[in-house]
């Protein structure tokens, strides 16, 4: 069965590095993936204008997910402008219920970085909007089966992963190959993001006997196993 997965980040980027070999694999086994970019992050260059910046990134992004064979979205709301209210909630409300994905990743809530906050108080209203059918929009309402938080540097705080997944060669190839498009992710801006998630996969991989691993953290609920006796296998 063909799974539909959307990653939802504040900024292009943001789901790229944090789960994006994940989300390359997901691609490689026959699944569905859309990169749902809320701002372009475009505020963050030493050289290049906001504009500039953003028509650079809105590129890269696209090629990111050409790269991996995923598709994109975009919402147009500047880096360090993202708002929580009811109409960005909608917005997010919409396209989940337009693409109907079976699982969504973004933000933990606990950031240095507001946007990165501020995305995960406007998905999880937009989650609960678009699974309920009295809130009358153009799409039919869908409920998303499973949410889980991206391992962000900027999220550290109480951020506890409980999911490991094994990134298997080929998906961290298309990964590195897609990741280097970004020019932020190359050192441009100063933090060399490459260096520090390729170290964080096997941080993560190895205690879990993976060589490599993304690590994903689930909502307290979604972690309760229900069985019928102690030795039923979780």
């Amino acid at each position: 069965m063909t799974v539909k997965i959307m990653a939802i980040g504040g900024h292009a980027g943001d789901m790229d590095l944090t789960a994006g070999a994940a989300l390359a694999q997901a691609v490689l086994d026959g699944h569905q993936v859309v990169m749902f970019h809320l701002t372009p992050g475009e505020k963050g260059h030493p050289t290049l204008s906001a504009a500039q910046y953003a028509e650079q990134k809105i590129r890269e992004a696209r090629q990111f997910a050409s790269t991996i064979g995923a598709t994109t979205r975009f919402l147009e709301y500047g880096d360090g402008e993202l708002p929580v209210n009811e109409a960005v909630k909608f917005q997010v409300c919409d396209v989940i219920r337009e693409e109907k994905p079976e699982i969504v990743i973004t933000h933990w809530k606990n950031s240095i970085h507001k946007d990165h906050a501020n995305t995960y108080l406007i998905v999880e209203d937009a989650l609960f909007y678009a699974g309920i059918k009295a809130f009358d929009r153009a799409a039919p309402p869908h409920w998303v089966s499973q949410t889980y938080y991206a391992d962000n540097w900027e999220d550290p705080f109480d951020y506890n992963p409980d999911v490991f997944v094994g990134i298997r060669d080929e998906a961290y190839e298309a990964w590195l190959k897609a990741a280097s498009s970004y020019a932020y992710a190359r050192g441009e801006t100063g933090f060399q993001y490459l260096d520090y998630y390729r170290a964080l996969f096997v941080v993560r991989g190895r205690p879990h006997g993976f060589p490599r691993a993304e690590a994903f953290h689930r909502s307290e609920w979604s972690r309760q196993v229900r069985m019928q006796s102690l030795t039923e296998r979780a």
